[in-house]
C-alpha cells in the first residue's frame, strides 16, 4: 500500500467515526497531510498501526456538572476530559470553561496536544478538558460552586503522575484556585503536582503567566533570525486581548516591535502610536471589561465592531491569539496582500487549511500553534519539575530555560522540514517531528 493510500484509508476511517465532529477531523486532516512524505520515507511502518492507535483517544471522559448560581436556581453544565496519549508521560492539558465547548473541540484540542508536548522534549503526555459553562457575567460564588461541582467528578482521573490538568480559555488564577482547592480539600491530599498554572504563594511557577505569549514571541524571534530580521521596527497585530495576547503584545513591545491592535469578541481597536498595555491589563485582567473601553482612555484609538476584521489592517506579523478558526482564507488574502511577512499562531487553531495553505504557497513565513504556542505547557512542565523538587526558580532561570525551549522547537520544526525537502513548511517539520517522537515511543512501548 503506498503512503497516500494508507493515511487516506485512515482518515476515512476517523471520518466515518467521528461525522459530527469538525473541529477534531480538521486538526487530524492537517496533521495526516504533513505524515505522508513521512510514510514515503518509512514505509516499513505503515503495517504497525500507528496512526490508526494515535488518532484514537485513549479515553474520553464525559460527565454532569450541577450546581447552583446566586438566585438558588440549579444549572446543568456538560464537563469532558479526553485522555489522548500518554506514551511520553503523564497526560497534560489545560481546561476550557466557554459555551462552545463539545467532545470535537475538546477532542481537537486534546490531538494538538499530544504533538505540541512532544515537541517541548519533556516528558509529558497529551490531555485537554473543560466545560460548556461560561464564567463571563458570573459572581465569584458562581465560579467557586461551578469549579468545586467540576471537580467534584474530575478527581477522580488525575493526578500527578496521571493527568496535570491547568488552564485554558475562560480559566485562570482564580478558576485553578477554586478547582485546586476542592481538590486538595476532598482527596486530602497537598500534592502540588497535579495542576500548573497555580497561584506563587501555594506552588506555582513565575513565568507561567506570561509563558505562551513571551514564547510565542520567542519563537518569532528565532524565525526572523533565520532570515536576517529582527522585531524591532516591525508592526504587529495580535487578535485577542486574554492572556496569551497581553504576554506576547509585551514581549513584542519589550523587544522594539509596535502592536497596532488587539480584540475581544465584540471587535477591536486600532491605536497608531502603539497599544497602551497598560490600559488593556486594567480592562482585561482586573475589570474584566470589553475592549472598546481602551477608548475612554484613548480617544484618538478607534474601536471596530467584527473582530475577524483585525487582519485587514496593514502588519509586518501577524499573531493571531483569540481562538480556533479565526483567521480564515479571505484574511489570509488580506494579509498577504498588505505585506505581512510572518503569521505565527498564539491560539489553538486559530488558522483554518485553506489560510495555512494559502500563506505556505504565497511564502509566508508560518509558525503552527503546536510549535509556536507550546511555551505555555513547556513551563507548566517546569512548574511540575519545580514541585517535583520542592523548589522554586528565580523569573530569569525560568524566562531563559523557556527561551531556550521555543528555540530548540523551531530548530526541530526547521532540521525535519530540511529533511523533507521543503526547508520553510514549519507545519510539515512541526506535524512530523511531534508525531515521530510519539510513535517511537509507542512502538517501543508494544500494542497498548
Amino acid at each position: 500500500m503506498s503512503a497516500t493510500s494508507y493515511v487516506q484509508s485512515v482518515y476515512t476511517q476517523v471520518q466515518r467515526r467521528n461525522a459530527d465532529e469538525p473541529e477534531f477531523l480538521a486538526a487530524v486532516k492537517e496533521m495526516f497531510d504533513s505524515l505522508i512524505p513521512y510514510f514515503e520515507k518509512h514505509p516499513e511502518q505503515i503495517g504497525e498501526g500507528l496512526l490508526e492507535r494515535v488518532v484514537e483517544p485513549e479515553r474520553l471522559i464525559h460527565f454532569r456538572v450541577a450546581w447552583v448560581d446566586d438566585s438558588g436556581k440549579v444549572q446543568v453544565n456538560r464537563g469532558f476530559r479526553v485522555q489522548f496519549n500518554s506514551a511520553l508521560g503523564p497526560y497534560k492539558g489545560g481546561l476550557r470553561l466557554h459555551p462552545s465547548v463539545n467532545a470535537s473541540i475538546i477532542k481537537f484540542l486534546g490531538f494538538e496536544q499530544v504533538f505540541k508536548n512532544a515537541l517541548t522534549t519533556l516528558p509529558m503526555g497529551g490531555g485537554k478538558g473543560g466545560s460548556d459553562f461560561d464564567p463571563k457575567g458570573k459572581s465569584d460564588g458562581e465560579v467557586m460552586r461551578f469549579c468545586q461541582a467540576f471537580m467534584s467528578e474530575l478527581q477522580r482521573h488525575i493526578g500527578a503522575d496521571i493527568d496535570v490538568p491547568a488552564g485554558d480559555i475562560g480559566v485562570g488564577g482564580r478558576e485553578i484556585g477554586y478547582l485546586y482547592g476542592y481538590y486538595k480539600k476532598i482527596r486530602d491530599i497537598h500534592t502540588q503536582g497535579v495542576f500548573t498554572g497555580k497561584g506563587l504563594g501555594y506552588g506555582g511557577s513565575l513565568v507561567r503567566t506570561q509563558a505562551t505569549g513571551y514564547g510565542l514571541v520567542y519563537f518569532v524571534e528565532r524565525m526572523l533570525q533565520d532570515v536576517q530580521m529582527e522585531l524591532r521596527n516591525k508592526t504587529v497585530v495580535v487578535s485577542g486581548s486574554g492572556n496569551v495576547a497581553i504576554y506576547a503584545i509585551e514581549k513584542a513591545q519589550q523587544l522594539g516591535a509596535k502592536v497596532l491592535a488587539c480584540s475581544d469578541s465584540e471587535g477591536y481597536i486600532l491605536d497608531h502610536n502603539g497599544i497602551n498595555l497598560d490600559i488593556v491589563k486594567e480592562l482585561k485582567e482586573v475589570k474584566r471589561g470589553r475592549i472598546k473601553e481602551y477608548l475612554d482612555h484613548v480617544p484618538t484609538a478607534s474601536f471596530h465592531p467584527g473582530s475577524m476584521d483585525i487582519w485587514s489592517i496593514p502588519c509586518d506579523i501577524a499573531l493571531p491569539c483569540a481562538t480556533q478558526g479565526e483567521l480564515d482564507g479571505k484574511s489570509a488574502r488580506l494579509l498577504i496582500d498588505n505585506g505581512c511577512k510572518v503569521v505565527a499562531e498564539g491560539a489553538n487553531m486559530p488558522t483554518t487549511l485553506e489560510a495555512t495553505e494559502l500563506f505556505l504557497k504565497n511564502h509566508v513565513f508560518f509558525g503552527p500553534g503546536k510549535a509556536a504556542n507550546a511555551g505555555g505547557v513547556a513551563t507548566s512542565g517546569l512548574e511540575m519539575s519545580q514541585n517535583s523538587l520542592r523548589l522554586s526558580w528565580t523569573f530569569e532561570e525560568v524566562d531563559a530555560k523557556l527561551k531556550e525551549i521555543m528555540s530548540k522547537i523551531y530548530d526541530n520544526a526547521k532540521r525535519t522540514a530540511e529533511a523533507f525537502d521543503d526547508p520553510m513548511n514549519l507545519v510539515l517539520g512541526a506535524n512530523i517531528a511531534g508525531f515521530e517522537k510519539v510513535a517511537m515511543a509507542m512502538k517501543a512501548q508494544g500494542i497498548l
